[in-house]
């Protein structure tokens, strides 16, 4: 048996390409409410983040209306009008048979809320290689380690028993205040060096190394 019981994973930049649709979902709800125009790096540096947490760092000075409007926009422009491409990272599907055959337990622990999540997880057919998840809509926010805790109870499984992949510096941090280890990926939004400031146990650059990885250090672990 594996040492880790359970190996959770962020989705947005960790096993979907979805930034720059996200960047431009995020630029078109603000251009809706004419709001002044940020980089993308401001803007790709929240992915992971909860909707409302995001736009709250983006744009400070909103109140709780304007927020609201705002991600009424932005999931108009995500679910409905934007056709920017975004899809799973070459081999994703085989790391994931690969982990669950090895008899891993996976769940995914994202900042997208669960109408989001639930349609890419059937449209890319990945739902069916999950145990459990949790959505920033359902939960507290990353970096708050809730969502975290959550996985832990269901699948009841202690912190040491457990791995959070994740892009972000979020998905670190969360990690972190539970004691739990990480593993990080340095293909997604923050870069490496500011992930490798939150001291995960490896830091990979792309699906084939991560799968290596994980398969390697949960069974040495």
């Amino acid at each position: 048996m594996p040492a880790y019981k359970l190996i959770i994973f962020d989705w947005d930049g960790t096993l979907m390409d979805s930034q720059a649709r996200i960047v431009a979902c995020l630029r078109c709800a603000a251009e809706d409410l004419k709001l002044i125009a940020l980089s993308d790096d401001e803007l790709k540096h929240i992915i992971g983040l909860g909707l409302r947490e995001a736009i709250a760092r983006l744009y400070a000075d909103l109140d709780e209306a304007q927020i609201t409007h705002f991600a009424d926009r932005y999931r108009y422009h995500f679910l409905t009008a934007n056709d920017t491409p975004s899809g799973l990272f070459a081999d994703v599907r085989l790391m994931l048979e690969q982990l669950r055959d090895k008899g891993f337990m996976l769940a995914i622990a994202t900042g997208k809320a669960r109408r989001g999540l639930e349609p890419v997880l059937l449209e890319s057919g990945l739902n069916e290689l999950f145990h459990g998840s949790r959505c920033a809509d359902e939960t507290r926010s990353k970096p708050h380690p809730q969502m975290l805790e959550e996985l832990l109870d269901e699948f009841g499984v202690e912190a040491e028993d457990a791995i959070m992949v994740g892009d972000t510096e979020y998905d670190l941090l969360m990690a972190n205040t539970l004691g739990m280890d990480t593993l990080a990926v340095s293909y997604g939004v923050h870069d490496k060096e500011t992930i490798l400031k939150h001291k995960p146990l490896f830091c990979v650059d792309s699906i084939t190394e991560l799968s290596d990885c994980l398969l390697a250090c949960a069974l040495k672990h």
